[in-house]
């Protein structure tokens, strides 16, 4: 079993046809079949049931496409420490985050990281939390920055670093008569205004959502299913509310927020790793900064209303 052939298998399962994944990898298709037969020799099994145009995973091939996935991204981690002998001006950082964590924390970090450390080749996957870990657990991403407001335990493989507990508000456009001179909102005062709510694959929609369930409460949704951008456009345009975390207000002046009180609603901001493997000397420097960054934003608010805070 070699590293080639178990990226022939990947390709040949993620695509579906020896034709078109032998031209992705730039090999003539009989070279391909002869990789993914010498593997099954190995293997002593049949990793894909073979008819015409429909090529599918046998139950081995099930088992081993995880397994093999790990291997090629821990070869590919391999390969960038190496390069790191030189110092930190080559190597890669695979960065994984929630959405309103892009657009907010990691674009700080981003562009200061880059700034620092112009060589390194940074990768940012965007997804939801529980998505995130499972890319972290399979070791295509070397970090993660993810939300929890339940307090469900992460996999026993990861460890996790919490940094901020960040409150969720209620916006509004800056000009709209929706928040008029409010302070602060009920629960039971938002679900009587019009509320824009997002995809389902959010977890911060999946909070909101639960606390109206366990309130009894149904909100008054106009528009369901956007993402952080489209829904932030709309509520500037005066279509309606949303529930947002603190953090994604900065630098939109066309949005004026309130506080959601009774109950109050909150998220703790954690930073992911696993824990068997040793990060490359530029996924430190990530995790520095980061860390660093997520320090200077809870002292910044410190002296404000206090929604984003230092996790305890």
């Amino acid at each position: 079993m070699n590293l080639e052939q178990l990226q022939s298998f990947v390709e040949v399962a993620r695509i579906g046809h020896f034709t078109r994944a032998a031209a992705h990898l730039h090999l003539a298709q009989p070279s391909l079949s002869r990789q993914i037969s010498a593997l099954e020799a190995d293997l002593g099994a049949p990793l894909f049931h073979r008819a015409r145009g429909n090529i599918t995973l046998t139950a081995a091939g099930e088992s081993l496409l995880p397994l093999a996935k790990r291997m090629l991204a821990d070869a590919d981690t391999v390969r960038y420490e190496m390069q790191e002998l030189a110092g930190l001006r080559t190597g890669r950082v695979r960065l994984g985050a929630t959405p309103t964590l892009c657009i907010s924390l990691v674009a700080e970090v981003l562009t200061s990281f880059h700034a620092t450390y112009p060589g390194i080749d940074l990768h940012l996957t965007e997804g939801g939390s529980h998505g995130l870990l499972d890319e972290l657990s399979g070791g295509t991403l070397d970090l993660a920055l993810v939300t929890t407001s339940d307090g469900r335990p992460s996999a026993t493989s990861l460890r996790r670093l919490p940094l901020l507990t960040e409150e969720l508000v209620v916006i509004a456009a800056a000009e709209s008569p929706l928040l008029h001179d409010l302070q602060a909102l009920t629960l039971t005062e938002l679900a009587a205004l019009p509320l824009i709510t997002f995809h389902e694959s959010y977890d911060l929609r999946a909070m909101t959502m639960r606390a109206f369930q366990e309130a009894e409460l149904v909100p008054t949704v106009i528009l369901e299913g956007g993402e952080m951008d489209s829904v932030l456009r709309c509520v500037e345009r005066g279509l309606g509310v949303a529930v947002v975390p603190a953090m994604v207000l900065a630098d939109r002046p066309g949005l004026r927020s309130v506080r959601l009180t009774a109950p109050r609603l909150a998220r703790s901001i954690s930073l992911a790793q696993r824990n068997d493997v040793t990060l490359t000397r530029a996924a430190e420097a990530m995790q520095s900064l980061i860390i660093e960054t997520a320090n200077v934003l809870s002292s910044v608010e410190a002296g404000g209303e206090g929604l984003i805070t230092r996790a305890a």
